[in-house]
């Protein structure tokens, strides 16, 4: 029977070395961060300035459609990612994230703020005091119209108006960086209804 080596007395100098457990575990991260990476649009991605085998790489993972080969293709971006500093490429993703949240954000208070100005004529003080650039003529034209068409049947309501008022008021909060007030649905005033979304 032969005998396995004596294990060699440990080096001092590997005791800092991370442990096979968070050597995978920094893996697995990388190759969340590449998954991430690869969902970006492409104009985000090129503004990163990859190293053109990791740029290369993603637009590969994009293209292939097997799970297998998807599962590799992103082993191998993640091992391309470990002589790259993740910290920028975190940041770009962040980054990403936010500003899909920030625009879900302001059409969430576009439609709140067509509600309330639909029911409720106060809401048009409060909205021209908050956004004073906004066209108050042009504003109080497309209510007109909107709550005309909200009075009618169901079936013979034209959705142009309500659209085009949703689409004003959107334009505004993206003009002023959707730091406009979230309006207050718990003022009683009772939401329009309306056909179809914007």
């Amino acid at each position: 029977m032969r005998r396995s080596p004596e294990p060699a007395d440990p080096d001092p100098n590997d005791a800092a070395a991370p442990s096979k457990t968070q050597r995978k575990r920094d893996s697995h991260e990388l190759q969340h961060l590449g998954e991430a990476l690869a969902a970006l649009p492409d104009e985000r991605l090129a503004r990163l300035e990859l190293p053109e085998g990791l740029a290369d790489a993603l637009r590969e993972y994009r293209r292939t459609r097997s799970h297998e080969g998807r599962r590799r293709q992103l082993q191998y971006v993640g091992k391309l990612m470990r002589a790259v500093d993740p910290e920028p490429l975190r940041d770009a993703v962040a980054a990403s994230r936010l500003g899909a949240a920030q625009d879900t954000l302001r059409l969430h208070q576009a439609e709140q703020w067509r509600r309330r100005l639909l029911a409720d004529d106060a809401a048009l003080t409060e909205w021209l005091q908050l956004h004073p650039a906004t066209d108050a003529a042009q504003l109080r034209r497309l209510l007109r119209s909107a709550r005309q068409a909200a009075v009618q049947p169901a079936g013979d309501r034209n959705p142009r108006a309500f659209r085009e008022l949703y689409q004003l008021l959107r334009r505004e909060l993206d003009d002023v960086g959707g730091d406009g007030v979230v309006p207050d649905d718990e003022r009683g005033a009772a939401p329009a209804t309306e056909p179809g979304t914007p």
